[in-house]
């Protein structure tokens, strides 16, 4: 079949994105669902930064490559072997499919599967199959499994949760990568017990996901640190107490005195060094750092080890929330569905695929959290 996708040939295009158009809308070829894959009608799909990084090049990817892997869906064909979906059942996309069978999935981390990593470092299905291709024959990338902004995807069967049919599309999208990697963050990785204290350095969609997952989870103080104050405005609005502008030079300063020496577990979303080194400078004796940005492969940090064993400091990386999504994400939906979650939140604009780029353009100037691309 043909599906209209946004198609990235080349990265590192200059801005503004609605000049340069790094990413084109073309009609590809969709090959049938192979064996353990479905063809999912995707009918909304979130913009993030981790399909910017692809688009500017911090995050080498194989190109071509139809990007997007933050989605939802509707069931339309089952491939060979897929027993437990019907047609019509809606679906969330997930951007690490779990083989089930290698190490840290036997070990309950299918966010570490293995060949699901080769697979998405490859541009492929976790088959190892490419589904996708120009008029002309040649192949075009999938990105993480998914390449969700398009008519229509197939994508693994492990890439995909049954999700509450009730839930309004544009809001399912959101839930496979931004709340599974915020609140994962916070209630799996740094395992935030309530009455703990909290801070949040980078107010995106997924800081700002993790703000909602401390407060459901209990944290007593949630500090939130970001450049923008309209996005300190929206995470106060959302549960954080406190709020500081991470471009004041003592912002450091006068969060360790306002915290009383800094907080039990901060967390780093913005994906740069600086944020990460203002997140380690504000965990306080015996607390956690963890970050789940994305800077580019040569940004490094030096830790200070004296200061990481005389305080038993804690640093982790938190990748997809250390979820395990079958499990996760229907937990999440049904604490949003219950109001204790407000994910609607999130979304800053709905978007046609035409005006992708343009959307790209706000995300990257830091003037949206999370906008979806919604299909008819």
């Amino acid at each position: 079949m043909k599906t209209r996708a946004a198609v990235l040939r080349q990265t590192g295009l200059p801005h503004p994105y609605a000049d340069s158009k790094p990413l084109v809308i073309e009609e590809l070829e969709l090959a049938p669902p192979g064996r353990d894959e479905v063809l999912v009608r995707i009918r909304a799909a979130g913009l993030c930064h981790s399909d910017l990084s692809v688009i500017n090049g911090d995050r080498p990817r194989p190109v071509p490559m139809a990007l997007g892997h933050e989605a939802a869906g509707e069931v339309v064909e089952l491939g060979e072997g897929v027993t437990d979906l019907a047609v019509g059942d809606h679906v969330a996309l997930v951007f690490v499919p779990s083989c089930g069978h290698c190490l840290p999935c036997s070990e309950g981390r299918p966010a570490l599967c293995e060949p699901g990593a080769a697979a998405n470092g490859a541009g492929t299905l976790l088959s190892g199959a490419r589904r996708l291709s120009s008029p002309d024959g040649k192949p075009v990338n999938h990105h993480l499994g998914c390449s969700a902004f398009a008519e229509h995807a197939v994508v693994s069967r492990r890439s995909l949760v049954k999700i509450d049919p009730a839930l309004p599309f544009d809001e399912a999208a959101l839930f496979g990568c931004a709340v599974l990697t915020g609140v994962g963050a916070v209630v799996n990785t740094a395992q935030l017990r309530a009455g703990q204290s909290v801070a949040v350095v980078g107010l995106g969609g997924v800081g700002l996901a993790a703000v909602l997952g401390a407060r459901a989870a209990g944290a007593r103080e949630i500090v939130v640190v970001d450049l923008s104050a309209s996005k300190r405005e929206l995470a106060l609005s959302m549960g954080a107490t406190m709020a500081f502008d991470g471009a004041d030079p003592e912002c450091v300063e006068k969060i360790r005195a306002a915290s009383g020496g800094g907080l039990d577990h901060v967390f780093e979303f913005a994906g740069s060094v600086r944020a990460f080194e203002t997140a380690y400078k504000i965990t306080r004796r015996g607390g956690s750092t963890t970050t789940a940005g994305l800077p580019p492969p040569h940004a490094a940090f030096a830790l200070p080890i004296v200061n990481l064993v005389a305080e038993e400091r804690t640093v982790k990386g938190s990748y997809i929330g250390t979820c395990v999504p079958a499990r996760d994400l229907p937990r999440y939906v049904a604490l949003y569905r219950g109001g204790c979650m407000p994910v609607d939140r999130l979304m800053s604009a709905r978007l046609t695929l035409d005006e992708i780029n343009e959307g790209f353009d706000r995300l990257h100037a830091g003037e949206a959290i999370r906008q979806v691309v919604v299909f008819p």
